[in-house]
Parts: structure tokens; sequence; C-alpha cells
């Protein structure tokens, strides 16, 4: 009877310290949530809401500049006074650092724009972009796309049709890879002196061996050596295609030496810049030390995808 009593004793002091546990829990919880709760009269909501407007930035908007052509838009940030005030209620007072931003998107984005090339992306987001021309130049491609890998940089590799006819596991290792792959062109011809109907036998061909290689349906088109004319951007847009040129060239296939590469590119790249590249000698020299001299200036990289999109990057 004795031992009975003492299992008995046991348990009850066993039930004692759960059910302590579990009231402890509850006590926290409603705590927590009485901190949490939104009080639109307490002084730090009143004190956010009166100084949210010096935090916000509005949304820009895509437009046809006259000097870079098509630029995208860029997400504007809002502060979002309801989950700023719970982010600061813990320690109860105003700090900028505990600000929830939400994104605004413009009006006008880059699809609604008329057909026109692109040069760069939006002159405040700080982040640049690769683009690699390959019709040639297989023997370097290994070694860039070892530095790419390295350094987590995922890039745009524009491909001539006709190369990736001759070249189709080069070309799906490159989208294996993670990389963006976009038109340029199928046989490499002057676009800007060719019919219509040339054009147009050059793109589709392109976007359908690329496509049969990759599994990738092309929406870059990067004319040859840059030239085209406008009803080039117009045909490009049939086929749901944005022409891209670049902001930096590196002009690597004069054969400069890696110093000259990169003193040529890091003088002159900025937020937006797109940097025109090949698969040559100087560019997988140079490609380590450049990418790291563009991160230390605090822009990311990123494919023309990333860098026209409207996302806000954070810091």
């Amino acid at each position: 009877m004795k031992k009975l009593g003492i299992v008995v004793l046991f348990i009850l002091a066993l039930l004692m310290i759960v059910n302590n546990s579990y009231v402890n829990k509850y006590v926290a919880l409603l705590t927590e949530s009485a901190i949490l709760a939104v009080n639109p009269t307490d002084p730090l909501y009143q004190s956010i809401v009166k100084n949210a407007s010096t935090y916000e930035i509005p949304p820009s908007d895509a437009k046809i500049d006259r000097v870079w052509k098509a630029i995208p838009g860029y997400n504007g940030l809002k502060v979002d006074i309801e989950a700023s005030y719970k982010n600061m209620k813990k320690i109860d007072r105003f700090n900028e650092k505990k600000l929830v931003f939400t994104q605004m998107k413009p009006e006008v984005h880059l699809n609604d724009l008329p057909p026109s090339p692109i040069y760069r992306g939006h002159p405040e987001k700080p982040m640049v972009s690769f683009i690699i021309n390959v019709a040639w130049g297989n023997e370097y491609l290994s070694d860039i796309l070892a530095t790419l890998k390295k350094d987590q940089v995922s890039a745009s590799f524009f491909l001539e049709g006709n190369w990736v006819k001759k070249n189709p596991e080069l070309a799906k290792m490159i989208v294996s890879a993670g990389h963006e792959v976009g038109n340029h062109s199928y046989s490499h011809p002057d676009m800007k002196i060719l019919g219509a109907a040339q054009t147009r036998n050059q793109m589709l061909k392109t976007n359908e061996v690329i496509e049969a290689a990759t599994g990738v349906k092309p929406v870059w088109f990067a004319p040859p050596s840059g030239s085209y004319r406008d009803e080039t951007v117009k045909i490009a847009a049939e086929y749901k295609m944005k022409t891209v040129m670049w902001t930096v060239d590196t002009v690597d296939w004069k054969k400069p030496t890696p110093e000259t590469l990169i003193n040529r590119v890091i003088s002159k790249i900025d937020n937006g810049s797109i940097v025109l590249m090949h698969p040559t000698e100087a560019t997988a020299k140079s490609l380590n030390r450049l990418i790291a001299l563009i991160k230390e200036k605090e822009l990311k990289i990123g494919t023309v995808s990333d860098l026209m999109n409207e996302e806000r990057i954070l810091k």
C-alpha cells in the first residue's frame, strides 16, 4: 500500500511538471501575441507611420531613352507598417534597421514598350550581365564554364545556329550548367543589310536548332557584330525576342592581355552594364579576376533575364 502511495505521488508530481510546462508555453504565447498585436494608438506605431515616407522609393517605369534605347523598369519600396511595427515592438522603440518593406511594381514594363534594342539594365540596379557570343572558340569554353561555376556566376550565351548544329553537346552543356542561351543568328551575317525574308530565316533556323539541342526557346537576340536596323529589331519581336546589345565591350577578339581587358571593363562598368565577351584566351585568363573586381564594387552578376527583371536588389 505504501509503495502504491509513492507511485501515485510520483505521477501527480509528474503531471504538475507537465502541466506547468504547458502553462508556461501558453503564457509565453499569450505574452508574445500581446506584444505583436497591432495597436494604431501606440506611439511606436504612430512613429513608423510618420517616418514611413522618408524611407519609401517610388517605382521607376520602363522607358525608351534617347541614348540607351529600351531601359527596363525597377520596383519601388514601400514600408509595411504592420510588419515593421511587429518587428520593432520586441524592442519597443523605432529602429530603421527593423523596417520591413514591400516592393511596388512600376506601371510601364519592358514588354509595354515598342520594339527597341537594349544596351543596359536599369541604372539603379546594382547588377551587371555577361553576354558571351559563341560562333567559335570551343577550346576556351571549358575553362570559361569552369570559372563561372567556381565563382557561382550565371551568364547569357548567345549561340550561332550553325555552331549549335555542329556542337549540340556543348550547347546542352552550357544550359545544363545553369546558363541562359540566346539567338546569335544562324551564319553570322551582317543583319543590317539582310532583307526581311533572310532575317526571318536566320532567326527561325537558329531558334529551331537551339530548341532541338537544349530544349530552350530563346527570348533574346544578339545581332552579329552589333549590326542591325529597325526592321531587324521588329522581326525579332515577331519571334518574341528582344534585341540585346552591350554597354561595355571587352574587345577580347583583338587578343588583349588579361590586364588590358580587365582595366577596360572595370574602368567603365556600373549599375546595369552588359559586358560583351567571346570564348577567347583573353577572356578565359581574365574571367576569375574580373569577377572578383566586379564583386568588390558590390555589383551582382546575373543573366540578361536577371538584369532585365524589375525585382529590386536589397542590400
